[in-house]
């Protein structure tokens, strides 16, 4: 079992390397001062590699995405970490009124505002916006209860205090009676698989802008509220031991009553 997972995951990785490998010496030979900015650096690098990654992990995505987003989401979106925003591509414009990109990496923004000319939204008719901000400072660039759908895809594994964020996250942000659409990569219920996601994971992380392998991002959602609906399904065709194994969700919050913290 070791070795079919750690060596395509040894692949992956070196295979990164290599596509951050140009750019982020380009960025650190036009501003050497980037060495003493690590976080910056690391996200010029992820940028990279998410460029060539991307239509991949969409893809395999595709039809998970097809699923949970398209027949669910309406009204005014919120995506956090939205990347490059392909998510848009999955949206039914006849129920989605505006979509928000939570996205706090500067090096993304050019590629949500491509997607969005792509398929119709706008920041010139208010149908996008960019938020360059983090997950827990939404609450100072956004009204109170002003989304109806809130979209995390392959996001919480990247937020630093995951857990303790989205319960507040979630009360402030979602309307009453609004959603959260969620699909994220998880902890292996297999023992020996997820000890392998936690050994592995610090390599993966520091290469990909802080994702961190095997954490119950499912579970941290269904804790985070007082949900009316929850509605949880497992990647199609996916094998039990995968280093990198998903969920994804449904979750609706009550029209009345709020959970207190």
């Amino acid at each position: 079992m070791v070795f079919h997972l750690v060596v395509p995951f040894f692949t992956d990785l070196f295979t990164f390397i290599g596509w951050a490998y140009a750019p982020t010496l380009a960025a650190l030979r036009d501003d050497p001062t980037l060495l003493l900015q690590p976080l910056t650096l690391r996200r010029v690098a992820f940028a990279a590699i998410w460029t060539k990654l991307s239509e991949h992990v969409d893809e395999n995505a595709r039809p998970t995405k097809q699923k949970l987003v398209t027949p669910h989401a309406y009204g005014t979106v919120l995506e956090i970490g939205a990347g490059f925003g392909v998510t848009m591509r999955y949206l039914d414009r006849t129920k989605v009124i505006k979509y928000i990109a939570v996205e706090p990496n500067p090096g993304m923004h050019v590629h949500i505002r491509r997607v969005a000319a792509e398929v119709g939204f706008s920041e010139y008719d208010g149908t996008l916006e960019i938020l360059p901000v983090f997950a827990d400072q939404i609450g100072t660039v956004l009204e109170r209860h002003s989304i109806d759908t809130l979209i995390s895809i392959l996001t919480l594994c990247s937020i630093p205090r995951a857990e303790s964020i989205l319960p507040g996250l979630v009360q402030y942000a979602i309307k009453p009676g609004g959603q959260f659409l969620t699909y994220e990569h998880v902890n292996n219920p297999i023992p020996s698989v997820y000890f392998l996601q936690r050994l592995l994971s610090p390599l993966w992380s520091s290469l990909l802008d802080g994702c961190t392998i095997g954490l119950p991002c499912h579970v941290w959602v269904d804790r985070a509220d007082d949900w009316e609906v929850r509605e949880v399904f497992d990647k199609d065709d996916e094998t039990p031991d995968n280093l990198f194994i998903h969920k994804a969700g449904r979750f609706v919050r009550r029209k009345s009553s709020e959970r207190l913290y």
